[in-house]
């Protein structure tokens, strides 16, 4: 009798084992399916297309910017653009107030937009969804302190509490991330809670829970995979709304210092100007506006081409 057992449990470890996991198959066949969905859905290749334009003009603007964006020219202040009369043909987007070139400002500006938004969704993102595994596995007290947590910290509202824990860390772009990771973890906790209790009911994870694997092995190879694709479409959201919180600390002078240009820095500067120099203050913001759509459409591609629902 005690043959037949273990002969049946070797028989069961051996189909579980032949059974191709989704972290197997997500390096290869899923992953070449997820390629091929993303470059067939608009609004990923759309989207992507324009964050990959966006990056290279960050990482290649000292070759790319027309001029310095600190140098100031009094003789050339407020010039226009050069589609309007008076401009100079040195200054595609005009000048501002000090003679400094709008298009070379708004260039480097882009650094501080991406740098924020990439890192500091992916620390929200990592600190977010190691709790929601954690609540969404264990349930019971793990489960209700942690979600507990989560409604007290979502109770305060995110732009104030980001201003406040920037004045009190102090200006630069480590503070900006730090606050923006602290305040919208919360977002990527509630998600991947949900989705790891849902997959916790999976017939592959009940029988990896029977054959004795270990829960962070379960959570890794088999539940983490399948949760990514919500992940990832949720991460490019995230950067869009850092994009704009950054934007907002620049406004109110509490981001970087005020020597480095930064698209909220441009739209306070031309918000003084505005009705003389309208175009200083446009420019920053087409720019934020295009960008925010640009990952908002990314985030809306990669959760219409990588969701197994959304795609047949």
């Amino acid at each position: 009798m005690a043959e037949r057992v273990a002969e049946a449990e070797a028989q069961k470890l051996e189909a579980v084992e032949a059974r191709p996991s989704v972290a197997a198959t997500w390096p290869r066949r899923a992953l070449r399916q997820n390629l091929r969905a993303l470059l067939a859905e608009p609004k990923a290749t759309i989207g992507g297309g324009a964050i990959v334009a966006l990056i290279l003009v960050a990482v290649f603007a000292p070759w790319i910017a027309p001029k310095n964006p600190l140098d100031q020219d009094l003789m050339s202040a407020s010039l226009p653009p050069v589609w309007l009369p008076g401009a100079d043909p040195g200054y595609w987007l005009g000048t501002d107030d000090l003679g400094r070139d709008v298009l070379s400002r708004l260039i480097y500006g882009s650094r501080v937009a991406l740098i924020v938004a990439f890192v500091a969704a992916t620390l929200a993102a990592l600190l977010g969804s190691a709790l929601g595994l954690f609540a969404g596995w264990y349930s019971g007290w793990v489960d209700g302190a942690i979600s507990r947590l989560v409604d007290v910290w979502m109770a305060f509202p995110p732009v104030l509490l980001s201003i406040l824990l920037v004045a009190v860390l102090g200006a630069g772009v480590g503070s900006v991330i730090a606050a923006i990771a602290i305040i919208d973890w919360t977002r990527f906790c509630r998600v991947v809670r949900a989705e790891t209790m849902a997959q916790a009911k999976g017939d592959y994870v009940i029988a990896a829970r029977a054959i004795g694997f270990p829960p962070i092995q379960i959570l890794m190879r088999e539940i983490l995979p399948n949760v990514m694709p919500a992940l990832l479409a949720l991460v490019s959201l995230e950067m869009g709304i850092a994009v704009i919180v950054e934007a907002i600390l620049s406004f109110v002078g509490l981001s970087v210092s005020s020597d480095t240009p930064t698209w909220g820095g441009m739209i306070a500067e031309g918000r003084q100007f505005i009705h003389e120099t309208w175009w200083v203050f446009a420019a920053p913001l087409a720019a934020l506006f295009v960008t925010v759509l640009a990952f908002n459409q990314l985030g809306d591609g990669l959760r219409r081409a990588l969701d197994p629902v959304l795609r047949r």
